[in-house]
C-alpha cells in the first residue's frame, strides 16, 4: 500500500482526488465537504469553560459556606444560647444568615453533583433572603458598632471568638458583607454556565430561568444602594444650604453633581465664582456665605433655582482643545451663562446637563402622548339635538326638570322654548382693592421660562 502523495493538503475540511494519470491536485479536483471538525472543537472549547467554570463555583462555595459556618456557629448559636445581648438586637444584626446557611449547604450538594441546572433552580427560589439581608446590611453594621460601644462584655465576646484559628484573622465586620459580595459572584458564573452549556439539553432551560432570577436580584440590591446613596446626598447638600427656604428633598430627584463655576453676566461684567448643585429636574445657584457669620460660614445661601424643564443648553466655546468653555442655558425671557478654566470640567457640566433635559423632554412627551390617548373626545350638546331640515320626524322638547309642590300639581323650572346649548363664558378678575397687600407666591412647576430669585 503507497504511503500519501507528497502534495496532499492537510487542510482540514478539504477533501482532494487523484487520477491515476495525473499525480498534481488541480482546482477542480479539491472540493468542501462539511467542517464536522470546526464543530466539535467549538464543542469542546464550550466544555473546557463549563469545566472551568464549575470548578471554580464548586471551590469558592465551599469557601464561602465555611465563612458562613464561622458566623452561625461562633456568634449566632452561641449567643442565643447565653442570651448576649436581646433577642431583636441579635436579629437586626445576623437578619437571615442563618437561613442563607441553611439554603447554600442544599446548593452546594447539588454543585458538588454537578447538577448545575437543579441547584441553580432551587437556590432561586431562596433568593428573597439575600435581598432582605443585603437591605439590611447597612443597619446591620451600624448596630454592630453601637453594641460594641455599649457593651463590654459582648466586645470582649466578639475578640474572643476571632481569636479562634478557624477565622485566620478575619473578624465579623469582614464576614458580614460576604452575602451580598457572593451574590454578584453568582450572577457572573450562572451566566458562565448557560452560555456554555449545550442550548438541546434540560440544563440549559433551567440555568437560563435562574440567569434572569439572579440578574433581577442583582438589580434589586443595585437600585437599592443607589437610592440609599441619593438619598444621602440630598442630606448632605441640604445641610450645605442656609436655613431652609427650599427643600430640595422631592421623590424622583436625583443628585447629579456640583462644583464652582463663574456665572457671566448677560449684559457684561466680571465674571463671578458661584457654587452650582445640579439635579436630574433642576440646578441650583448658590453663593457662599460670609466667613465671619457665627453659625453659617462653611454654608452656602441659595440665590436661583433654575428649572431644566423649560430650557436648552448650548455649548458656545471649549468643542476645541483650548482651556476652558462656556455653556449656555437658554430660557424664552432669560439666559444663564456659565463657564469655566477647566476643558474638562465644563465638559462634564454640559455632559450632565444635556443628558438631564433630554431625559425630562423624553418623558414630557411620553406623558403628552398616553393623555391624548387617554382623552375621550367631547361632543357638543347642541350637535346633538341638530336635525337634518328635510327630516319629518318631530322634535323632542329639551328636558324639563320637575318639582312636586305640596298642593300635587308639578312646577316647570325650564321653559321648552328655553336654549339649554353649551356657552363660553369669559371669567374676569375681580379688581384688586387698595387695602389689599402685595402678596408673592413661588411660580408653578409648569411655568415656561421662569427661574425663580430666592
Amino acid at each position: 500500500m503507497s504511503g500519501p502523495h507528497p502534495l496532499t493538503p492537510r487542510t482540514r475540511g478539504l477533501c482532494v482526488s487523484h487520477s491515476d494519470h495525473d499525480s498534481t491536485p488541480t482546482v477542480m479536483a479539491v472540493r468542501l465537504r462539511p467542517g464536522q471538525g470546526l464543530v466539535s472543537e467549538q464543542r469542546e472549547r464550550w466544555e473546557r469553560k463549563r469545566n472551568r467554570t464549575a470548578r471554580e463555583l464548586v471551590q469558592s462555595e465551599q469557601q464561602y459556606l465555611h465563612h458562613l459556618q464561622l458566623v452561625v456557629t461562633y456568634f449566632v448559636d452561641i449567643m442565643n444560647a447565653k442570651g448576649t445581648l436581646r433577642q431583636e438586637v441579635r436579629n437586626a444584626i445576623f437578619s437571615t444568615v442563618k437561613e442563607i446557611h441553611a439554603v447554600n449547604r442544599t446548593f452546594l450538594s447539588h454543585l458538588e453533583k454537578s447538577n448545575f441546572g437543579l441547584g441553580f433552580e432551587s437556590f432561586s427560589l431562596c433568593l428573597f433572603l439575600y435581598t432582605n439581608y443585603i437591605d439590611n446590611l447597612e443597619t446591620s453594621c451600624k448596630l454592630l458598632q453601637v453594641q460594641l460601644k455599649k457593651s463590654k462584655e459582648f466586645a470582649r465576646f466578639k475578640k474572643l471568638q476571632e481569636s479562634r484559628p478557624d477565622f485566620q484573622g478575619l473578624t465579623l465586620e469582614q464576614l458580614l458583607p460576604l452575602p451580598a459580595q457572593r451574590l454578584v459572584q453568582y450572577k457572573h458564573f450562572v451566566r458562565d454556565l448557560a452560555e456554555n452549556t449545550n442550548p438541546d439539553s434540560g440544563e440549559f432551560q433551567k440555568l437560563r430561568k435562574a440567569v434572569r432570577a439572579v440578574a433581577e436580584a442583582c438589580q434589586h440590591v443595585s437600585d437599592r444602594a443607589r437610592r440609599r446613596e441619593n438619598a444621602l446626598q440630598m442630606v448632605r447638600v441640604q445641610r450645605m444650604l442656609k436655613g431652609r427656604r427650599i427643600d430640595i428633598a422631592s421623590p424622583g430627584r436625583r443628585y447629579l453633581r456640583e462644583g464652582t463655576l463663574l456665572r457671566v453676566p448677560s449684559k457684561g461684567g466680571d465674571p463671578t465664582p458661584k457654587m452650582f448643585f445640579l439635579f436630574s429636574d433642576l440646578l441650583l445657584m448658590c453663593s457662599r456665605c460670609s466667613q465671619f457669620h457665627p453659625l453659617h460660614a462653611d454654608k452656602y445661601e441659595c440665590r436661583a433655582v433654575y428649572p431644566l424643564a423649560d430650557c436648552s443648553v448650548q455649548k458656545v466655546f471649549g468643542n476645541t482643545q483650548s482651556q476652558g468653555g462656556l455653556i449656555n442655558l437658554c430660557y424664552q425671557k432669560e439666559e444663564l451663562l456659565l463657564m469655566s478654566v477647566d476643558q474638562d470640567d465644563i465638559n462634564d457640566w454640559f455632559k450632565h446637563l444635556d443628558a438631564a433635559i433630554g431625559h425630562l423632554k423624553a418623558r414630557s412627551a411620553v406623558i403628552h402622548r398616553q393623555d391624548n390617548l387617554a382623552r375621550r373626545p367631547l361632543r357638543s350638546v347642541a350637535a346633538e339635538n341638530t336635525q337634518p331640515e328635510n327630516s319629518t320626524e318631530p322634535k323632542e322638547p329639551p328636558p324639563s326638570r320637575k318639582r312636586h309642590r305640596a298642593d300635587g300639581h308639578e312646577e316647570h323650572h325650564v321653559n321648552g322654548n328655553m336654549d339649554t346649548s353649551a356657552k363660553k363664558t369669559r371669567l374676569v378678575q375681580p379688581p384688586t382693592r387698595a387695602g389689599d397687600g402685595d402678596v408673592r407666591s413661588l411660580p408653578a412647576a409648569d411655568s415656561e421660562g421662569i427661574c425663580t430669585i430666592l
